[in-house]
């Protein structure tokens, strides 16, 4: 006796068949798993932006200390050291990634507040 021949099962309806019983992540689960830990990435740095960068002036304006910019924190430090400061030692004080001071420094020669006194040593511009 001939055997029945069934209806075909089409390839993509295998692979969706394997992808799920062996509990394999689609495209659309990868995207919407990078989509929420680039949320939570965003949201981790925009914490960290509000704490810990506050002006030590005394300036208060209606009981809030005023932020500072990654910038006057660099100037700061740069003018405290009349004699110059290395890179390094601006990196440690201000906490700063590497490529956002080097960009901060370029900014603040470029403007003029500070210059290079010699390779990797930086004094307050005071002209």
């Amino acid at each position: 006796m001939p055997r029945k021949k069934g209806k075909s099962v089409s390839f993509d309806a295998m692979v969706k068949f394997f992808m799920h019983t062996y509990n394999i992540p689609t495209k659309q689960d990868i995207e919407r798993i990078n989509a929420h830990l680039d949320r939570i990435e965003r949201l981790l740095v925009n914490a960290d932006m509000g704490k810990g960068r506050r002006s030590t002036s005394g300036s208060k304006a209606a009981g809030k200390q005023a932020l500072t910019t990654a910038s006057a924190m660099v100037l700061e430090v740069i003018q405290r050291h009349k004699d110059g400061i290395g890179f390094g030692d601006i990196l440690i004080q201000t906490g700063f990634g590497e490529k956002k001071l080097r960009n901060i420094i370029f900014r603040l020669n470029k403007t003029g507040k500070i210059r290079p006194k010699s390779r990797g040593i930086y004094i307050e511009n005071q002209s």
